[in-house]
């Protein structure tokens, strides 16, 4: 069943065309991914779709669904925190639960229709348990859990949190919503790999159907099973993830290739068959020959000329400049150690850095990654340890937000300047990381992050930097400027130590990982999908480790069984306390599943209902009695054992 679809949609800034001819559909349980480069209009689909911007063409629903976008931070009352804003999705249940309890104070009182008002709160009270008002507790749990909103962070001001923040929040509003139609630009942004990958979990799970803008090629290869790609005339439609795209894609284009050039010879034959009868009508006086040579031009005519297919990615050529190569040790850490006040990053952190390695330094939102980067490029002091840098290093630093000095110049003025060097010169500097004519006249300040960020790339280049140095060197990019990042870095003769949290990029440059964890850097010798699945060997050792320090309890016990005479009785003893409490507290769920089944029966009888509901709140305390006696002589088992 259709979702949603869209028809022939065209979308215009004044005479600024941004895309037309767009049609696809999203149906029943897709996760589809909108991928184009930027400036094709993905975010303004999401807008139209959410009807925030006009349009031409045709948008349809199926019939009474609800959609779910973060397309701006909203503004709350000033008093509000996390907590309350992420209980706003449940209003509708609050509103339910709030005409109950009205509906309760009423029947307390007198003078009123109680036949009516009990059959207004059955209404109420199965409305309340179809929308899961019972079940609100352990679904704020589990986002506030998988997207690692702590409980300081729940208690926080919203007004007082970073933008990045609040987008986190906003997601887990959204998620915790359930709309049927979820619309999400970029989800992965602001959150670390873990919480990237429990919501890969959740939306693999989920199930409505979603429409995605995202650059993480990692996370569209994990939840996607459709790809829309968006261009200025039209979208093409591709029935699986990100990796499946760029197969199909390039069967694709060998196939139109293939078409093109047969039709060229198709083509190019007909003319030169026009062109011999044409001689020989001329050489032998036949009006025959120029007759079959109009019947063939006709047909030419006719025939429809196929534009020369073109795969759009150009390839970055790195600077002829040679680079001087270091000796065999880049970089060597021993026993660095950094605090901020009381709070410990990390301590005793070694590394030895190889030439032509390419080291990816991972871990959890606050672990200390960006702060090791401005250690090793000096710009902060460790508090303890040692940093050597080996022979002939010369450093490029690609940071997350790319500045410079005068960004008021053209990139053309920039580069020329900066080197002294001649217009010509520059251009062929320039050309090489895709700046061609009119767009080396382009002001820095005009530029998008993929742009400042390609620039520099180039002035390291042609610097002849021999080491690179990279915090999150894909953040504001699209896919297209992050594939061409990737083949400079891999063309790249020196040594490469990156921070990312895009994993395609990291599983495609790193040969190395180093995780800091619990305050220690931890090296692995592979791709990011090899230092995942030597995570997933260590669980497995641990919970085999595990169970076996069970087995070897088990074992120390029945050595030391006469020492223990005394303690086994007094656990036995126990142990038969708790069989009968745990036999009492059985008895008392299963009463109080039998009263809300009552409850249920008898919502229509007001009398009948106050009696259940007070014993049912009898039943409750003494459950709650038993339950804290239970924990408490477990407590004094584990003492004794």
């Amino acid at each position: 069943m259709i979702e949603l679809g869209i028809s022939n949609l065209s979308k215009s800034f004044g005479a600024n065309k941004i895309f037309e001819n767009v049609s696809f559909d999203v149906k029943t349980g897709e996760t589809v991914g909108l991928i184009g480069r930027n400036g094709t209009g993905k975010t303004t689909i999401m807008k139209i779709l959410m009807d925030k911007e006009d349009y031409e063409g045709e948008v349809f629903y199926r019939k009474g669904t609800t959609l779910g976008y973060l397309d701006q931070i909203p503004v709350f009352e000033q008093d509000y925190n996390v907590r309350e804003v992420l209980y706003l999705a449940f209003e509708d249940i609050y509103k339910i639960k709030k005409k109950m309890k009205d509906i309760e104070d009423c029947l307390a009182g007198e003078g009123n229709d109680v036949d009516k008002l009990m059959k207004e709160y059955g209404y109420l009270q199965e409305q309340f348990e179809l929308l899961g008002g019972y079940d609100i507790d352990e679904k704020m749990s589990k986002v506030t859990i998988g997207l690692q909103i702590s409980e300081s962070m729940q208690q926080m001001k919203f007004s007082n949190l970073s933008g990045g923040e609040k987008s986190k929040i906003m997601l887990g509003k959204i998620l915790l919503e359930r709309p049927e139609i979820l619309l999400l630009d970029e989800p992965s942004n602001h959150l670390d790999l873990k919480s990237i990958e429990w919501l890969e979990e959740y939306l693999k799970d989920y199930s409505g159907s979603v429409l995605i803008i995202s650059h993480d090629r990692y996370f569209l290869d994990r939840v996607v099973n459709k790809i829309v790609e968006l261009d200025y005339d039209g979208a093409e439609i591709y029935y699986g993830n990100y990796t499946y795209y760029l197969m199909e894609k390039e069967r694709r284009f060998i196939e139109a290739y293939n078409r093109y050039k047969e039709n060229e010879r198709k083509i190019n034959r007909m003319e030169e068959q026009i062109k011999r009868f044409r001689i020989w009508g001329k050489m032998r006086d036949s009006e025959k020959m120029y007759k079959r040579a109009k019947e063939l031009e006709k047909r030419l005519a006719k025939t429809e000329k196929l534009d020369k297919p073109v795969l759009e990615k150009t390839k970055i050529k790195l600077s002829s400049k040679v680079m001087d190569r270091t000796g065999k040790e880049v970089l060597i850490l021993k026993e660095v150690e950094k605090s901020f006040d009381d709070r410990k990053l990390f301590y005793n952190l070694n590394l030895v850095l190889f030439l032509r390695d390419s080291l990816a330094i991972l871990g959890d939102n606050g672990t200390g990654k960006s702060t090791l980067i401005k250690i090793i490029m000096e710009e902060l002091n460790s508090d303890k340890g040692s940093i050597k840098y080996g022979s002939n290093i010369k450093i490029g630093y690609l940071p997350q937000e790319v500045k410079f000095d005068d960004e008021d110049t053209s990139i053309l003025e920039t580069f020329q300047y900066k080197y002294n060097i001649t217009i010509g010169e520059a251009r062929t500097e320039l050309a090489k990381v895709l700046f061609i004519k009119d767009d080396v006249f382009k002001k820095i300040n005009m530029l998008s992050g993929g742009e400042k960020s390609r620039l520099r790339l180039c002035m390291l280049m042609y610097e002849k930097v021999n080491f690179m140095i990279l915090d999150e060197p894909t953040n504001h990019l699209d896919i297209d400027s992050r594939e061409i990042l990737e083949e400079t870095l891999l063309d790249f003769q020196g040594t490469i130590l990156f921070v990312s949290h895009d994993r395609y990029f990291i599983n495609k440059i790193a040969t190395k990982i180093g995780e800091i964890n619990n305050k220690h850097l931890k090296f692995y010798n592979g791709d990011y999908e090899y230092y995942k699945n030597e995570l997933q060997k260590q669980l497995e050792i641990s919970n085999i480790r595990n169970n076996q320090n069970v087995k070897d309890k088990t074992k120390n016990k029945n050595y030391n069984k006469r020492d223990r005479n005394d303690k086994g009785k007094i656990i036995k003893r126990k142990t038969k306390e708790l069989e009968s409490i745990e036999a009492e507290i059985e008895s008392l769920e299963n009463l109080i599943k039998q009263s809300e089944n009552e409850m249920i029966k008898c919502s229509t009888d007001a009398v009948k209902l106050n009696e259940i509901t007070k014993e049912q709140n009898e039943k409750k305390n003494r459950l709650n009695i038993l339950i804290a006696k239970w924990e408490k002589i477990n407590e004094e088992i584990d003492r004794i054992s």
